[in-house]
């Protein structure tokens, strides 16, 4: 094979054994090439990438040829949200598990060993690694946490790097940072960089060529120059509009749907916000911002109940301080919620119509049989989300931006009086993108209903937004 080709299929047929999807695949990557795999969700873009990896085989009898590289020259990395990749090393994010502080494994005690002591310093250097190394896991910012995992992936000095949503959580920032990295390894160490995006403005400068996928056909590659997407913008039909607005809801009277009363958050030494004040009046539409680790999530589990700290401050929820003797499913029955963490949540199988379901009873997973009013309020809410073709599919089968669609569908599905939103739009193409603006404006139509939302990004929040908090993050 010709040694300047890296990865090469020809007129090959993909195949998903669990959900026996089909593709027609030829691809040429040639040594040196940057390149981007782009595409729509659900559109066959880690297929493809499995398919690359030899995990899926060719139904043709053809094969992947790899020129000069084998397997273990290729690492692979997919990054969900906000704190990296998907390993057990999560289980210690501190949002969450704040009593296991003292048991939390240093970086330096849980990086690879690395042999080539060239490459160990060179890796040390570029990611900055010294100034976490001594740091605790749970401690490690969004950025840090997203550096630590790529210097981690790159330990054994793979010659193709493939990284999957790589951008996906980190406000600007932190962002231009880890495409300052990307660069670097490509222009300076050689090492060939593959991206998975969903969005055309998702591929950094550096990417030399651009492998478009849609409708699981992988198109030829093409100059990153020549490459042009043209999403579909969509929005709800009138008719589900009107069917939206005309939900039943479960009312509230007060007028002070949050209110934080001094509140502080405190992980070990370091305090995420100190002596906090918020208050969240009925009908208003609220942007929660700040940098990664400034603890806008946080305050968010907090006001959910789902912080274990939440218990020890000051907080009134639809009137009532927490604590004051009403159950958990009291609070949440008027609140609906997406976001990073709960996503992670969802790790077994269920079917896309128990997921959104689960949202009426406000647990994660089904442990009830649904009736059939709530069945049918179900179905309405994939229709509005355009989800319904799949309401019997696999949860854990589908792509990151469906599964987080379906979500949406689960937030909303009680129809409720104070919807939070935390990065909604979290690894969703243009086109899924507007459906779910169109939807947020559609549903805060009602004067009654309550929203906040989380995002990094201005150009994401809805024009109906008419107030703003910011966190700023702690030293």
């Amino acid at each position: 094979m010709d040694s300047e080709i890296t990865i090469k299929i020809e007129n090959g047929m993909a195949c998903a054994p669990e959900n026996r999807m089909a593709a027609p695949v030829s691809v040429e990557i040639k040594r040196g090439w940057q390149v981007a795999i782009s595409g729509p969700n659900g559109s066959g873009k880690t297929l493809l990438v499995n398919t690359l990896l030899r995990q899926y085989p060719l139904m043709n009898n053809n094969y992947v040829e790899y020129g000069g590289i084998c397997g273990s020259d290729i690492r692979y990395i997919t990054f969900r949200d906000s704190y990296g990749v998907a390993d057990p090393a999560y289980f210690y994010q501190q949002r969450w598990n704040s009593t296991e502080m003292d048991d939390s494994p240093v970086v330096g005690d849980i990086f690879p060993r690395i042999a080539d002591k060239d490459w160990k310093d060179t890796l040390y250097n570029l990611f900055d690694l010294g100034f976490i190394w001594n740091k605790q896991l749970v401690t490690l910012s969004s950025g840090e946490m997203r550096k630590y995992q790529l210097a981690k992936a790159l330990a054994g000095k793979p010659k193709v790097t493939i990284i999957d949503s790589p951008f996906i959580g980190l406000d600007r920032q932190t962002r231009a940072m880890l495409c300052n990295l990307l660069e670097n390894l490509a222009s300076k160490w050689g090492i060939q960089v593959i991206l998975v995006v969903s969005r055309e403005k998702d591929i950094p400068d550096f990417i030399t060529h651009v492998i478009p996928v849609e409708n699981l056909i992988c198109y030829p590659i093409v100059p990153k120059e020549e490459y042009h997407s043209n999403p579909e913008q969509r929005v709800l039909s009138r008719e589900l509009k009107e069917q939206l607005i005309s939900l039943p809801t479960l009312p509230t009277t007060s007028e002070e749907i949050v209110k934080c009363n001094g509140i502080t958050l405190q992980y070990g030494e370091r305090k995420i916000f100190n002596n906090l004040e918020w208050t969240v009046n009925r009908g208003e539409r609220w942007a929660l911002l700040g940098e990664n680790g400034a603890g806008k999530s946080a305050l968010l589990s907090m006001v959910y109940a789902d912080n274990p700290q939440s218990y020890a401050c000051d907080i009134s929820l639809f009137g009532n301080r927490r604590g004051s003797g009403e159950s958990i499913w009291e609070i949440k029955k008027h609140i609906g919620y997406v976001s990073p963490e709960m996503h992670r949540s969802y790790a077994r199988h269920y079917p896309v119509i128990d997921i959104v379901a689960s949202g009426l009873h406000d647990t994660i997973g089904l442990y009830k049989k649904i009736h059939d009013d709530e069945r049918e309020r179900c179905i309405v809410w994939l229709k509005i989300f355009g989800l319904e073709h799949i309401k019997d599919n696999d949860f854990f089968n589908l792509s990151s931006g469906e599964q987080r669609m379906v979500l949406l569908a689960r937030a909303f599905v009680k129809n409720p009086s104070l919807i939070i939103l935390d990065e909604p739009l979290h690894g969703l193409d243009d086109s899924n993108r507007s459906l779910v603006m169109d939807i947020i404006r559609t549903f805060c139509s009602n004067r009654d209903k309550t929203m906040i939302i989380v995002t990094h990004y201005p150009e994401e929040l809805p024009d109906i937004i008419d107030k703003q908090f910011r966190l700023v993050r702690q030293s």
